[in-house]
């Protein structure tokens, strides 16, 4: 399979993370706790996303065995 939609969707999927860590310090900047600690995990949650699709790339990749 070609590399370009893995990626595509980790770059896209980590710049969603970024974007969301930045909101999350806006958030707590702005005296709005209650929301930082929700915007934070989904943030982690992205960039995770994005590993586990570089993962899949990789070992996608490899000669399969029969």
């Amino acid at each position: 399979m070609t590399k370009a939609p893995f990626v595509a969707m980790a770059t896209v999927t980590a710049a969603l993370g970024t974007a969301l860590g930045s909101l999350a310090l806006q958030l707590r900047a702005d005296g709005n706790e209650q929301y930082v600690e929700s915007v934070a995990t989904f943030s982690v949650l992205m960039y995770v996303t994005a590993a586990l699709v570089m993962v899949t790339w990789v070992r996608d990749g490899r000669p399969h065995s029969k």
